[in-house]
C-alpha cells in the first residue's frame, strides 16, 4: 500500500496536520535545486539548495549536505515537494518525522536525511518571518549573539611541512581565530600512510603558534586503532585540545576504544546522521560529538542533539563546513546552547557565493556576529540564485 501524501488541498478534512492554521504559513510551493556559482564549475562543487514559498509569500531557505553537489538530496526533496503544498510550515518536527519514515528504506543514513535537514532549515527560516523574530528566539533565547570561530584549514595531506605552515600561518595572521584545526583531507583507503610526517606537521604548527594557543588534529579517518593511538599520544604531548576522527567513521567500537585509551579528546559524529547514531558513539565512549546540521536533522535534529549531549554530559561542537545558508543556521543554534565549549567551525574560506547575498557573514576580530533578523537573518538574492540554478 502507498503512503499517503503529507498533504493537500482538497480540504481541512483531509488534512494530516493540525486544524486552524495560521495565516501565511500555508506552503504554495517547494523548490530543489543547484546553484552554479563560477562558470564551468562541475557537479559536485555545486551548492544544493532549497526554497519554500508559502501562499502569503514568506520564502523560506535551507541548504543540503555537500557531498556530489547535494544532487541526491535535491532528488528526495523534488520527489515529496508536491505533497508539501497545502502544509502548515510551522509543523516542521511533524513534517520530518513523517518524511523520514515515508523514506526510511532508502536509508536513513545520507541523502534522505541531507534533504530533510535542507527543508527543516527552510521551514524555520519561514516560522521566524512569520513571528518577525529571529530564529535563536524561537529556540530559546540566545547566550550569546556573537561566536568564536576556530580555522578549519584542510588539504595537509598532500603537502609538506614548510607548505603545512604557511597555509595555517596565512589564516592565523589574517583570521585571528580563537583556535586552529589541521585536516589531512587524504586517502581513506591509505591507513597509517605516513605517520612520522603527520606527527611532524602538528610538531611544526604547534612551533609555529606557541604553546598556549589552542590547536586541534582532524585525521578524516585515516588510521587504524594503533596508529590513532601514536599519533594521539603524540598529540597529548603537543597539547593538542581535540582529535577528530582518527579511525573510520563507521566503526564505533573502533572510535570508542581509541577515545577510552587517550587522556586528548576525541571526538566523532560528523557523519552521524540520526540522534540514534549520536547515541551510539557516545555509548561507545566518545565524549565530544560533531553532527552537522546539513546533515543530521537541520535545527530540529541538532537541538535534539544539544540535550541528548547536556544528559550525557558529552559537549556538542557542530562540524559545519558550508559558508551560508547551513553557516548562519548553525550560528543560531550554537547560540542557545549554555555550555558552548568549543569555537564554531570555518572552513577554508570562499568568497564566491557573496553574490547571493546581501549580507553574507564575515568574520570581524576572529568572531561572527549571529543574524538578529527575522528568520535566519540572511537577506538572499533569489533573482541571483536563479540566475546561476543548474
Amino acid at each position: 500500500m502507498e503512503d499517503a501524501p503529507i498533504n493537500n488541498n482538497t480540504g481541512a478534512e483531509k488534512r494530516p496536520f493540525s486544524e486552524g492554521m495560521p495565516v501565511g504559513t500555508i506552503i504554495k510551493s517547494v523548490e530543489a535545486f543547484q546553484v552554479k556559482w563560477e562558470p564551468n564549475e562541475p557537479p559536485g562543487r555545486r551548492t544544493a539548495f532549497v526554497r519554500v514559498t508559502t501562499e502569503d509569500g514568506i520564502v523560506g531557505h535551507g541548504e543540503a549536505s555537500p557531498m556530489m553537489g547535494g544532487e541526491h538530496s535535491l532528488g528526495v526533496i523534488r520527489d515529496f515537494a508536491d505533497s508539501l503544498v497545502g502544509a502548515d510550515a510551522l509543523d516542521q518536527a511533524m513534517i520530518y518525522d513523517r518524511l523520514l519514515h515515508k523514506y526510511v528504506k532508502l536509508g536513513p543514513e545520507g541523502a534522505v536525511t541531507g534533504a530533510l535537514a535542507a527543508l527543516d532549515i527552510a521551514l524555520w527560516d519561514i516560522k521566524g518571518k512569520h513571528f518577525n523574530l529571529p530564529v535563536y528566539k524561537l529556540l530559546g533565547g540566545a547566550w550569546r549573539t556573537e561566536m568564536p570561530f576556530y580555522a578549519s584549514v584542510g588539504n595537509n595531506a598532500g603537502r609538506t611541512v614548510d607548505e603545512t605552515v604557511r597555509v595555517v600561518e596565512q589564516r592565523w595572521r589574517t583570521e585571528k581565530p580563537a583556535a586552529i584545526k589541521i585536516r589531512w583531507d587524504g586517502d581513506r583507503t591509505r591507513q597509517d600512510y605516513d605517520i612520522p610526517g603527520d606527527i611532524a606537521k602538528a610538531k611544526a604548527v604547534r612551533k609555529l603558534v606557541g604553546d598556549d594557543f589552542p590547536l586541534a588534529f582532524d585525521a578524516n579517518n585515516q588510521y587504524s586503532v594503533g596508529g590513532a593511538i601514536r599519533v594521539g599520544r603524540a598529540l597529548e604531548e603537543l597539547g593538542y585540545i581535540w582529535f577528530e576522527e582518527p579511525v573510520q567513521h563507521y566503526n564505533v567500537r573502533a572510535m570508542g576504544e581509541v577515545a577510552q585509551r587517550l587522556d586528548i579528546t576525541v571526538s566523532a559524529a560528523e557523519q552521524s546522521y540520526t540522534t540514534q547514531a549520536v547515541v551510539d558513539m557516545i555509548n561507545a565512549g566518545v565524549r565530544m560529538v560533531q553532527p552537522d546540521i546539513v546533515k543530521m536533522g537541520g535545527i530540529t535534529g541538532l537541538m535534539q542533539c544539544a540535550a541528548i549531549c547536556f544528559a550525557h554530559g558529552v559537549e556538542l561542537v557542530p562540524h559545519q563546513t558550508q559558508p551560508m545558508i547551513a553557516h548562519v543556521a548553525n550560528l543560531h543554534v550554537l547560540a542557545t546552547l549554555m555550555h558552548n565549549t568549543k569555537p564554531a567551525e570555518f572552513s577554508d574560506p570562499s568568497t564566491r557565493m557573496h553574490v547571493g547575498f546581501a549580507n553574507p557573514p564575515i568574520p570581524e576580530d576572529g568572531k561572527f556576529k549571529v543574524p538578529s533578523g527575522p528568520g535566519l537573518g540572511l537577506i538572499v538574492n533569489d533573482a541571483e540564485l536563479d540566475k546561476r540554478r543548474s
